[in-house]
């Protein structure tokens, strides 16, 4: 009994001592980093750069493939859009030369799409004649947009006010008009612009509605651009105004005509862009692929595209791992740069303090004790230096994204991994000036000047 109670009073004592010498051990890595103040700041920093630049770019690269990606789905992934194209032979036109120019897609082409293709779910056909409205003295650049009455339902973009134009003013050609949210703010800052009336070219439209804000628009190789292919060849203006097809069909005819220098082009485009929703999503790849091939058996020249959405989100979705992948790296390289000036400083260190090095292991410290504290010493470093480099890592896209406009997202896993590497750093890039310091010979230590 008396010996079991030896026993355990000695491993009771046993436990204290090393309790205490780990105290000790690390209360001396504190006090060597706080007499350094200087050097362990600017060692520090390296770490705080690098952990910051890591949450940062990550953050940008997160947000810029978020909005690429928000984008391509405002589209709608059971979309497929079928645009008219200019043929590039034709877009050069010659002098004093008159004649009429067609291509494009046509109702026919989508009779054929609708015949042919079980799967189609519904078809927006729409023209899109690029004009100079105004409300009284106030003018703006946009596009006049005939669509039909289910075009927000099919592409995922919603009335914010007021409402869209119904089957019977389609029918009847009624001209009343939707605003987008871009065109509501420049021609009516003050007043509503709902009840009002609005010109578009030669007629006037009644406002019944507005758009929520929407994304830009996407185009073929997923580029995020304002809408093209309008009716005067010319690039597409950054708002919209939706008016019924059968409208903007009386409005504007089937032929339009672009005067320039002496010469004009006459242009017959029936439909500059229509959209096809798919039943089912697993389908949407291959009807492309139909409806591609179709166009082509029905077309003398490639005057249309065919963009499906869904491709270009997975594409946008392959692009950000990669993106991610290059930041990381590009970031991971200045936690390294750190790093290498953490083991710089403490191997300087250890030379140091040889001396103190070899008083120690003359007063009976151990090898473990020496790793342990100057392993101590590079972890409070790259700790510190990786809390800090979180803390504004998280704070800098903030900043950007309140003064620059850009939008940024700080993942949950970005911190995380982000000092978790910045410990490792201090865990890998100590070890050996630690080795280094525990491996010298007592005797040799205490001779050191």
């Amino acid at each position: 009994m008396t010996s079991s109670g030896e026993s355990t009073n000695r491993q009771t004592l046993r436990k204290a001592i090393g309790a205490g010498r780990m105290k000790l051990t690390i209360k001396l890595g504190l006090k060597s980093l706080w007499l350094h103040r200087l050097r362990s700041l600017l060692t520090v920093l390296g770490i705080v750069f690098g952990v910051c630049s890591v949450i940062a770019m990550l953050a940008i690269g997160e947000g810029a493939s978020y909005e690429a990606q928000e984008q391509i789905r405002s589209l709608g992934s059971n979309n497929i859009i079928v645009r008219s194209v200019k043929p590039p032979e034709e877009k050069s036109s010659t002098s004093q030369r008159t004649w009429l120019l067609e291509y494009g897609i046509t109702y026919a082409d989508l009779e054929r799409i609708r015949a042919t293709l079980p799967g189609v779910e519904i078809l927006v056909p729409a023209r899109i004649m690029r004009q100079d409205v105004w409300n009284g003295g106030r003018r703006i650049d946009c596009d006049l947009y005939g669509t039909v009455p289910w075009y927000p339902e099919v592409n995922n973009h919603r009335v914010a006010r007021g409402r869209f134009f119904t089957e019977t003013e389609m029918n009847d050609g009624t001209y009343v008009a939707v605003l987008d949210a871009g065109v509501e703010s420049a021609l009516f800052p003050i007043d509503p612009a709902i009840g009002n009336t609005l010109r578009a070219g030669s007629h006037y439209y009644r406002v019944i509605g507005v758009m929520e804000p929407q994304s830009a628009r996407i185009t073929k190789d997923g580029a995020s651009t304002p809408p093209a292919n309008n009716a005067n060849g010319a690039s597409g203006a950054p708002n919209r105004i939706y008016v019924p097809l059968n409208a903007a069909r009386k409005q504007f005819g089937e032929i339009l005509v672009n005067q320039q220098s002496g010469s004009f082009e006459a242009t017959r485009v029936e439909l500059h862009e229509a959209t096809v929703k798919v039943a089912r999503l697993e389908d949407v790849v291959d009807t492309a692929q139909v409806i591609a091939d179709l166009l082509a058996a029905n077309h003398r020249k490639t005057d249309y595209e065919v963009v499906v959405p869904l491709e270009l989100l997975r594409q946008a979705e392959r692009t950000k791992r990669i993106f991610n992948i290059v930041l990381g790296a590009i970031a991971a390289i200045s936690l390294l740069v750190g790093g290498i000036g953490i083991m710089n400083i403490m191997l300087a260190s250890v030379t140091e303090r040889t001396r103190e090095i070899g008083i120690r292991r003359a007063l009976g410290a151990k090898r473990r004790d020496i790793i342990i504290q100057f392993l101590v010493e590079t972890v409070l470093l790259s700790g510190a230096g990786g809390v800090l480099g979180v803390i504004l890592g998280i704070a800098i896209p903030m900043v950007i994204t309140w003064f620059a406009g850009m939008k940024t997202i700080v993942t949950l896993w970005s911190p995380f991994i982000a000092f978790s590497i910045s410990a490792m750093v201090g865990v890998v890039f100590g070890l050996y000036p630690a080795l280094r310091a525990a491996n010298m010979d007592p005797v040799e230590a205490l001779r050191h000047e």
